[in-house]
């Protein structure tokens, strides 16, 4: 057999990669792209930071890291590779195994050979079926000309709102309120980032927003948006209230391209996109499919999950490029590992949420743990509140998020590749991870926050969370809490509830006599560790119902004096 023919459809981020991996195997192999916009290798991720001006020039979307552009002369002159940009791949015949494109300008088909065929079709934002969503001034974050009409747009704009608080929309928001602009997210969940963070942690993340401008409409769903007399956008009108607005994103999700693969009789998953096996083969074993357009195993659950991100669709695109030219390599699976920066907190998660584990089966320990990335006294240092879930029979780690202003994505790294290789929460702090004052503490976050899940799991750290104290405030429960900060801290800024009281930590020895022993004893301070030491020492003096707040003040969520 000579030289392989591969047909590639599609040619934004997998399709592409796929093109480069096989053209550095096969030298000799005639490799087409067939894809019918007429941006080419875009960095779509990119988009939201050329709104918010971070980067300046449109064209640094398609470049190389060397300057040079990614169109259709530098994949020809550099990588050999033709790419029939304008083409719609409009059916596979997977008889003939040809790929029937038809010219967009001039309507004419071709048909193109293949020995190997990679459907790499991507996504489609998916549009709500409401009211005005064809006015001027409504936008989607999806292509490059979607990037470029809202940067237009912004310039006579003060008031817009998003609607969907996913990945993109927050990513939105956060270019809007980096061009001054005011915005407003609407949410039909109760909380934001609803994919990504369990509920504790969204509702932290979405407080500290608000307290910077951002504002939030959890829970209220978009009835239709209202325009003016220009046909320009007026209001979003939502089943709750009315919201002015300017200009409107619309974020709500993507759905996979999947009707070629349908027409062309390919399996479709439980999930709406392509199935694959771990060669990322079809039902078809001569036609592969990658990115946003294929479901994926989570190597956790074990079950099929349609998560599209650029990571898989670069590693994907890799893995695809090996197979097309014979090898056999494997793509395992996804732990849905996302991250995102939102004003000034780095946000990130990896494997399971609780929710979605306790929905599994599973029994679990979490924690929540308030740190610092680097030593506090480094001037760099950051808050980062980070979320533990753990499998309680086996020890294994489940999942992980954190958010904070500090480094949280190096942590969720960590935890990603614990996870990967099944890891314990007791192997995490034998890791041997690097500590200098600029970058981290002598023992790590992530594996501070592994020691409180096991000294939670041996009951030397019982704990309540954020939502469940203030579930027993609402309640009205008999209970106090002691609140061991320094008298200055807490006139800052305190819980105001009369069963609350302050019990500095370096006076609660002298003052014991003072805590009821009769009742619940709930500890506090600003990040938990202090609260803690006082629950040891008040278990050394016979205390027995005990809890400590986890992630102390810093996890809270709700309003304080």
């Amino acid at each position: 057999m000579g030289e392989p023919r591969i047909v590639i459809i599609g040619g934004v981020a997998a399709g592409p990669k796929t093109a480069a991996r096989a053209r550095r195997l096969a030298p000799n192999a005639d490799i087409t792209i067939i894809e019918k916009d007429r941006y080419i290798s875009y960095a779509g991720c990119g988009m939201p930071f050329y709104l918010a001006g971070s980067v300046r020039e449109f064209g640094q979307l398609f470049a190389t890291a060397y300057g040079v552009a990614r169109d259709e002369q530098y994949f020809l002159r550099e990588k050999g590779v033709k790419v029939l940009t304008g083409h719609e791949a409009v059916e596979i015949d997977r008889s003939g195994k040809e790929v029937v494109a038809r010219n967009l300008s001039t309507g004419e088909e071709s048909r193109l050979p293949y020995d190997k065929l990679v459907i790499a079709t991507g996504s489609s934002p998916i549009v709500p079926p409401i009211g005005g969503i064809g006015l001027k001034g409504v936008f989607r974050l999806n292509h490059p000309e979607d990037a470029l009409r809202i940067k237009d747009y912004l310039e006579n704009v003060s008031e817009a709102v998003v609607i969907g608080a996913g990945l993109i929309g927050m990513e939105a928001a956060d270019a809007l309120r980096e061009k001054n602009v005011f915005a407003t997210v609407v949410e039909m969940k109760d909380q934001i980032l609803p994919g990504v963070l369990d509920r504790d942690m969204a509702a932290v993340l979405a407080a500290r927003l608000e307290e910077q401008g951002l504002e939030f409409r959890l829970g209220q769903k978009v009835v239709r948006i209202e325009g003016d007399e220009q046909g320009g956008v007026a209001a979003v009108v939502t089943d709750q209230e009315r919201l002015d607005a300017e200009m409107v994103i619309v974020a709500v999700g993507v759905r996979p391209n999947v009707e070629l693969a349908r027409k062309a009789g390919l399996k479709i998953g439980q999930t709406g996109a392509i199935e694959v096996n771990q060669h990322l083969q079809t039902s078809d074993p001569d036609i592969y499919a990658v990115g946003d357009c294929v479901e994926n195993l989570h190597l956790v659950s074990g079950r099929k999950v349609y998560i599209p991100l650029a990571t898989y669709a670069n590693r994907q695109g890799r893995v695809a490029g090996d197979n097309v030219t014979g090898r056999k390599s494997v793509f395992k699976g996804v732990l849905g590992t996302s991250v995102l920066k939102v004003l000034n907190w780095n946000v990130g998660r990896t494997g399971l949420g609780q929710q979605q584990a306790e929905e599994l089966g599973y029994r679990v320990i979490t924690v929540v743990n308030s740190a610092h990335d680097r030593t506090h006294y480094h001037p760099a240092h950051g808050l980062v509140l980070m979320k533990m879930i753990v499998d309680e029979n086996t020890r294994k780690i489940l999942g992980a998020q954190a958010i904070g202003p500090g480094d949280a994505v190096k942590r969720i790294d960590v935890a990603a590749t614990a996870i990967h290789f099944g890891a314990a929460v007791d192997d995490l702090p034998d890791l041997d991870l690097g500590y200098s004052p600029p970058f981290s503490s002598p023992i790590d976050l992530v594996q501070h926050t592994a020691n409180i899940v096991r000294n939670k799991a041996e009951n030397l750290a019982p704990s309540i969370t954020a939502e469940e104290m203030k579930a027993k405030l609402d309640r009205g429960d008999d209970f106090v809490i002691v609140d061991v900060r320094t008298p200055q801290q807490f006139g800052a800024k305190h819980i105001e509830d009369g069963r609350v009281m302050l019990v500095t930590l370096g006076d609660i020895r002298e003052r014991i006599d003072e805590i009821p022993r009769d009742k619940e004893i709930v500890l506090l301070c600003a990040m938990g560790v202090r609260s803690y030491e006082a629950l040891r020492i008040l278990h050394g003096a016979g205390f027995r119902d005990i809890k400590y707040m986890e992630g102390g003040l810093q996890a809270w969520p709700y309003e304080m004096d």
